[in-house]
């Protein structure tokens, strides 16, 4: 056996059963390793989807996904998804090729420091010296990725590491790995600050997102009846259909569902991590802030808690129901807020105007994906609307990047839940910058057989920034673009492709596509004229109205 093949074997040994990514003459022995393994070796036409797709794994499941690439370019071109991850908290690990490392032919050709780049970017990055270690570090490596804060963790094989004999070694095998509950004083101390709240609220953040997490939230908001409000990445933490939903903050500050925030005493932030753009702005004069949390709170200027509980959320949330089930008065305080929020944002959801607004796309979207469909976002200015008001019933389907947020990732990360969900309609939205940056994984998905629908909101230019531009009163400049045939572009990968031309031609176009199964693109032409009647005007004058009363 040599180090390549003990090294697929660690991985079976964690349960790996798919690798992303490109390998090159460096990763030769661990390709042949892989073709007498039980597991699948995907391969994408850019390292960046495959790390995409290898964190998306991560994120739909708590377990590590598993990349590859060569050595020097091809594994520089993780470096963005090592970051996606790393922000977003996704456990993944990076396996990258090198030259070999106790003699060299072709001296510095094509090597990269690619550990030291690594670094900043991941939890661990380690280059293995010999064979022997390698039970050790595989084990090593999937245990700190999956460890509060979870994220990437790489490790760089050489040529002739990959290459060298080494005797039969046993696996180490994983252990669970078992999470303290908060201290007894945190929990009273919680409990006392919510039960003298007058307008408690609560906030999920994005570790609520975690898998594991979705039923302990749900019940410690039906026990407490406290109304509650998410991040962008917190969306789908408790189903949005509760009658507690008060909203997602897409905006720091001014939108609708801020007028509970505003107006609340005490917010308990469930997983909140400061990575995401601010949900609320704190300052002086607001509200009393808990911080619940698997580790302490990061403190930023716009966030620092007054409380924390900190410890394996799930129990500590069910210790600290127990200290206020049945003892709220003022529980609902906040809640004859609730209809009025979710009534004005969405307003207009149905307007028969060509091209379509983007409150009739979420609409439309909405009317076809069933309760356990998968919406995944790439970056742009959808991705606010979407945000906004795209009602979520069930955990982790919609999955958008508010860490990074980075452009290109919409259409991997689409493809990976489509594989791990074969039986459920999975959607990508993408603006038509944002699917050019990785448009080449439509062949990827054509030969995987994925049932996968990609929609194209077109405007032709970078339209956040353009937004932007705009709002700062700069010349509308340097920002706008061509695209190609998009119909005749998913025909050439073996796809379908479809135009929607009129203003009630999206439902239905989306409806056949997922009816036909296979791999679809549909296009739509989107006006984004209402990014400044809504999120600049109407919610300017919303400042300028007087408070809501309840």
């Amino acid at each position: 056996m040599n180090a390549a093949e003990l090294l697929v074997r660690c991985l079976e040994n964690e349960g790996v059963d798919r690798i992303f990514g490109i390998p090159g003459e460096e990763n030769l022995d661990v390709v042949e390793a892989l073709r007498r393994s039980s597991i699948e070796l995907v391969l994408t036409r850019h390292e960046q989807s495959a790390a995409f797709m290898a964190a998306t794994h991560g994120r739909l499941t708590g377990r590590p996904g598993v990349c590859i690439s060569t050595l020097g370019p091809g594994a520089l071109n993780l470096s963005t998804g090592a970051a996606y991850a790393h922000l977003g908290a996704m456990p993944m690990i990076l396996i990258t090729g090198q030259k070999p490392i106790l003699s060299s032919r072709q001296a510095r050709f094509q090597v990269v420091d690619v550990v030291a780049a690594m670094k900043p970017l991941t939890k661990m990055s380690r280059q293995i010296v010999s064979g022997s270690v390698i039970p050790t570090l595989v084990r090593d490596a999937f245990r700190v990725a999956m460890e509060e804060r979870p994220g990437p963790v790489h490790l760089e094989l050489p040529e002739d590491i990959a290459g060298e004999e080494v005797p039969e070694l046993a696996m180490v095998p994983p252990h669970p790995i078992e999470l303290p509950v908060a201290p007894v004083a945190a929990l009273d101390r919680a409990a006392a600050m919510i039960l003298a709240a007058e307008r408690p609220l609560v906030m999920m953040g994005a570790v609520a997102s975690r898998p594991r997490l979705a039923s302990s939230l749900s019940d410690f908001v039906r026990r407490t009846q406290i109304p509650f409000f998410t991040t962008q990445t917190g969306k789908g933490s408790v189903a949005g259909g509760s009658n507690l939903y008060m909203g997602t903050a897409a905006l720091s500050e001014r939108d609708y569902v801020h007028e509970a925030i505003d107006r609340a005493d005490l917010i308990l932030a469930i997983g909140h991590d400061t990575v995401e753009k601010p949900p609320f702005i704190m300052g002086e004069r607001g509200p009393k802030v808990i911080h619940v949390g698997y580790t302490p709170a990061n403190v930023e200027q716009v966030f620092f808690p007054h409380a924390e509980v900190v410890g394996d959320v799930g129990p500590s949330l069910a210790l600290l129901a127990d200290r206020l089930e049945g003892k709220l008065k003022t529980a609902s305080a906040l809640a004859p807020l609730r209809q009025r929020i979710l009534d004005r944002i969405l307003d207009r959801a149905t307007e028969s105007r060509f091209p379509l607004t983007p409150q009739r796309i979420v609409h439309d979207v909405r009317q076809v994906i069933p309760e356990d469909g998968i919406v995944a976002l790439d970056n742009g200015m959808y991705k606010i609307w979407f945000a906004r008001n795209y009602r979520t019933h069930v955990a982790n389907t919609l999955l958008l990047d508010n860490a990074l947020a980075t452009m290109g990732a919409g259409l991997p990360s689409a493809m990976m839940a489509a594989l791990l969900h074969p039986e459920r309609r999975v959607l990508a939205v993408c603006g038509d910058g944002g699917f050019m940056m990785n448009s080449q994984e439509m062949e990827t998905a054509v030969r995987l057989k994925l049932n996968l629908v990609v929609l194209i909101l077109e405007d032709g230019a970078y339209g956040m920034i353009r937004w932007k531009q705009a709002v700062d009163d700069f010349a509308d400049w340097g920002l706008t673009f061509g695209n190609p045939d998009f119909v005749k572009y998913a025909d050439a990968y073996g796809a379908t492709g479809w135009r929607v031309e009129t203003a009630d031609g999206l439902a239905p176009t989306l409806e056949k596509a997922f009816g036909a199964g296979g791999v679809h693109l549909v296009t739509v032409p989107v006006d984004y004229s209402e990014n400044t009647r809504v999120l600049v005007d109407e919610l300017r004058n919303r400042d300028q109205a007087p408070p809501a009363q309840g």
